[in-house]
């Protein structure tokens, strides 16, 4: 299963590296926030930690010329940076968590203003947890990889004849391969004996029932394009007999662009 799972996944890699797409305007937009984070990393300490993060959100956007024109390609990358005291305030955790995503959403018109949008998606997860209490195992990685399904609500409305731009969007993981040392598990253990078997887990929706909300408003100012967005980032796992979460709540803003893709090879 994890021989087919990374076959899988290089195979869609070398598809999204050759895709076309014809001419386009391409939607780009940098969004920064500010938000609460609830952390738990068994591997690490039992107790939870919670406070506040720091986030960046990039996001490009354009439609591709695939069954007729009628899909878009999003890339989406974010990181954000916490850091976190336990209830007891006897200990803290730094923790740091880098997500890009690459969907292709068909796009099905439901009127002139509302469109509903579906499709697979690639997750890339990497980042680690320091604990600064631990003299002994005091970091654990964090990298994973997910293939799932994303889905979206995109709404146009006018205020005063000011075009305004409501879009939800929900990314969920359905089958994927986690790194995670086993409980008690010193990571020079795991560099001599090279034994990385027990420490790739196959993780699905029993093991990681994983998701990230998004909700944006875009909106005029001047001759800006201004958006302002809440992301919900629940991500949490079971494996190896180890418990872990990092519940993310983010209010964003930042700015929209487009521009008009032009392809040099029609």
């Amino acid at each position: 299963m994890k021989k087919y799972l990374i076959t899988l996944l290089l195979l869609f890699l070398c598809t999204i590296s050759i895709h076309a797409q014809k001419d386009s305007i391409i939607t780009r937009s940098t969004l920064y926030g500010i938000g609460h984070t609830n952390l738990l990393d068994t591997y690490l300490s039992p107790m939870e930690y919670t406070g506040p993060e720091l986030r960046i959100l990039r996001e490009s956007m354009r439609m591709t010329k695939y069954l007729e024109g009628k899909v878009s390609r999003q890339s989406l990358f974010q990181a954000n940076v916490t850091m976190t005291e336990n209830k007891a305030g006897t200990g803290s955790e730094f923790a740091f968590l880098a997500n890009w995503n690459l969907a292709y959403h068909y796009q099905f018109p439901i009127n002139e203003n509302l469109k509903l949008l579906a499709g697979p998606n690639l997750d890339l997860n990497g980042g680690m947890i320091y604990n600064f209490r631990n003299s002994n195992n005091p970091v654990n990685a964090k990298v994973y990889a997910n293939l799932g399904a994303s889905g979206m609500a995109i709404y146009h409305f006018k205020v005063k004849e000011h075009p305004f731009i409501l879009r939800y969007q929900m990314n969920v993981p359905l089958i994927g391969l986690m790194f995670s040392p086993e409980y008690g598990q010193p990571y020079y253990e795991m560099s001599i004996s090279h034994n990385w078997g027990k420490n790739l887990c196959f993780t699905s929706l029993h093991n990681q029932p994983a998701l990230r909300q998004l909700l944006t408003l875009d909106f005029p100012i001047r001759k800006s394009n201004l958006r302002i967005g809440y992301i919900c980032d629940i991500q949490q796992a079971k494996v190896n007999h180890l418990k872990s979460h990092m519940w993310s709540h983010a209010f964003m803003i930042g700015f929209v662009k487009h521009f008009h893709l032009v392809n040099p090879y029609k």
